[in-house]
């Protein structure tokens, strides 16, 4: 099963991160289940998006941006490139 934590704390909040878990929540996916996290640590970042066990980062996540994760990522396996936190998966 998969995990998607979406970051809820402070400084992601102000970057939408609430918005970006009901954007997730509102996409039922079977074998994926949503959390939403603590901080992750990547405060300058955010909203910020983990998928485990794949250890995909992705950062700067917008409501807008959860479409393209779950149908490129979490049901064809293709981890989105342009949102991969550049620091964990340096290109």
């Amino acid at each position: 099963m998969k995990q998607v934590y979406v970051c809820q704390h402070v400084n992601c909040l102000r970057n939408r991160s609430e918005e970006v878990l009901q954007a997730f929540q509102a996409c039922p996916i079977p074998d994926v289940e949503v959390i939403a996290s603590v901080c992750q640590g990547q405060c300058n970042m955010g909203a910020t998006v983990r998928v485990l066990p794949d250890n995909i980062w992705y950062c700067r996540v917008k409501p807008e941006d959860v479409a393209e994760i779950v149908q490129e990522h979490l049901k064809e396996g293709e981890p989105v490139d342009r949102l991969l936190h550049p620091r964990i998966h340096p290109r």
